[in-house]
């Protein structure tokens, strides 16, 4: 005959709301994204094309939950994408700034998403 072991988890409820609470953190990742978008802008504004400077003004950045976009260009700037690209039909070379950026930017990147994580599965407590 098996003997009956019974145990009590202490904190378990603690554990449960603290882990609940880092998972919905965790979802909303905007905070790390501003960071993230910032750091990548800037190095995207320092490497685009200057004559206006109108190129470098519409680089931007906008945080989202799960992310960032990375945007350059308006209605008034609409060139962004051909210096980036190029355009061989017109003979324009590309001049790479925002591809550049981002790879350059990237330990930033992983850094601001990296101290999010952390500090959202730091305040984990219980059990």
């Amino acid at each position: 005959m098996a003997a009956k072991v019974q145990t009590e988890v202490v904190g378990a409820d603690r554990l449960a709301r603290t882990l609940t609470k880092a998972g919905q953190g965790l979802e909303d990742m905007t905070e790390a994204g501003t960071q993230a978008a910032r750091a990548v802008v800037e190095r995207a504004r320092s490497l685009a094309p200057f004559r206006s400077g109108r190129l470098r003004a519409s680089i931007r950045g906008e945080a989202q939950p799960t992310g960032a976009d990375l945007l350059a260009g308006y209605a008034s700037v609409r060139y962004a994408g051909v210096q980036e690209y190029g355009w061989a039909a017109r003979h324009i070379h590309a001049q790479p700034y925002m591809r550049p950026a981002l790879a350059q930017s990237e330990r930033q990147v992983e850094a601001a998403y990296q101290a999010q994580a952390d500090h959202l599965l730091g305040q984990v407590r219980g059990a």
